[in-house]
């Protein structure tokens, strides 16, 4: 623990106008230094976190939180399965659904699509489609006459709108006495929606599960039932527990299996962007270094005087440590009040900024998430406090131990 009087000299020297301007500048340039890390650190980081939410948001808005279906990959008795189910208290949701690819057809424009057969009343309880729709609703799907809802790419592709006429196309084939033919059936778009992600706004299409049944040929079978659980971050641990209650007849996947190599990405984006800045820190604290070795040229005759009326070497780099601390400190408080209000009101500040330059940075044309959306978490936060404040502290070693090594006869010889 540092005593009062190396606390008062530490503070003193780092209060006082020093003759040397040069080292009062490089002072100044640690503590900007060390401000600017941690302010950038905070804010690049709410961002990372913003768009891994938006990200995470948008795909189980369509992806189930956890899948259930047996061995063969479908389901025959889904309605027995989930009422087994409902027992569990950490499931908010279930609903069943046929999956398959197809393709469609509007005159000269044909797409593949995964077609999903959704039943809509409990398709609402799962996914985020029926609040996502541009025209129509999810309601309209009626079974036996045969409604499709496009996602909008997909529509903008197949040329068709709200009313028209697609036909499907489906991987199996009616055997005729003139050979196999293709399966085809016409469906009228009954609506488009819009989740943000290529991935589903260009190839999904959803018809209603009974009409799935009869194109797909699933007769009573569907692919599985789609669950929406209390805590989607437990969703292993929940599948896990699903697994044991059903047996080993039945296989559980949740969306971490689905989607891991594109959120690993996410994860190691966020850890290379954190190292990258984590450098403006790291010259700072080398700045410190730099500031204290050059202070302890300028005070030698001080420390000579205070090693003479009884300071010991401890003591003496106690007082420098003080001093590279203070400055580590100022950095670290200015850095949080420039960054926390920044990651908190960003999402309010880039708009501004915007209408202000004239400027559009993330374009809706070409971006699917064109706001700049801002997660500030509180341990990212204290972390990055933590470190650069044991950073600060480190390069105020070296310094003080070099001020604890002078002898008073060698600085006082030329005074």
């Amino acid at each position: 623990m540092f005593r009062p009087k190396e606390l008062f000299i530490g503070l003193r020297y780092t209060r006082a106008k020093r003759r040397n301007h040069f080292v009062s500048f490089i002072s100044l340039t640690s503590i900007l230094g060390v401000t600017l890390g941690v302010a950038a650190l905070i804010i690049v980081l709410s961002v990372m976190n913003g768009f891994e939410l938006e990200m995470r948001n948008r795909i189980l808005g369509m992806t189930a939180h956890a899948t259930v279906s047996d061995v063969t990959g479908s389901l025959s008795n889904w309605k027995a399965v989930a009422n087994k189910l409902e027992g569990h208290q950490r499931i908010e949701g279930m609903a069943p659904y046929i999956s398959n690819e197809a393709m469609l057809n509007n005159g000269r424009r044909v797409s593949g699509a995964v077609v999903r057969g959704v039943l809509p009343l409990e398709e609402n309880k799962v996914s985020k489609v029926g609040s996502s729709m541009v025209s129509g609703t999810i309601n309209e799907l009626k079974p036996g006459r045969y409604g499709i809802i496009l996602g909008s790419a997909l529509a903008n592709v197949l040329g068709t709108y709200e009313g028209d006429k697609v036909t499907l196309i489906t991987p199996q084939a009616n055997f005729t006495p003139i050979g196999a033919v293709p399966r085809l059936r016409r469906f009228t778009v009954v609506g488009v929606f819009e989740v943000g992600m290529q991935e589903f706004d260009r190839s999904t299409a959803i018809i209603h599960l009974e009409d799935a049944k009869k194109v797909f040929s699933f007769k009573n079978n569907i692919s599985g039932l789609r669950l929406k659980l209390d805590d989607l971050f437990d969703a292993p641990v929940i599948s896990a527990e699903l697994t044991n209650m059903l047996g080993e007849d039945y296989w559980v996947s949740d969306w971490t299996k689905r989607h891991v190599n594109f959120f690993r990405a996410l994860k190691m984006e966020k850890t290379v962007m954190f190292i990258i800045l984590f450098l403006i820190v790291a010259v700072a604290a080398f700045n410190i270094v730099s500031s204290l070795v050059m202070t302890v040229t300028d005070k030698q005759s001080d420390i000579a005087i205070l090693r003479t009326i009884g300071m010991t070497p401890k003591s003496i780099m106690a007082v420098f440590m003080i001093q590279g601390t203070i400055i580590g400190l100022l950095g670290v408080v200015l850095g949080l009040g420039i960054g926390v209000p920044v990651a908190l009101n960003l999402e309010t500040l880039i708009p501004t900024i915007e209408s202000y330059f004239q400027v559009d940075f993330l374009p809706c044309d070409v971006y699917y998430i064109c706001d700049l959306p801002s997660d500030l978490h509180t341990g990212d936060t204290i972390g990055i406090s933590i470190i650069a404040l044991s950073l600060s502290f480190l390069a105020t070693i070296y310094p003080a131990w070099r001020a604890s090594r002078i002898e008073p006869i060698d600085a006082l010889r030329y005074e």
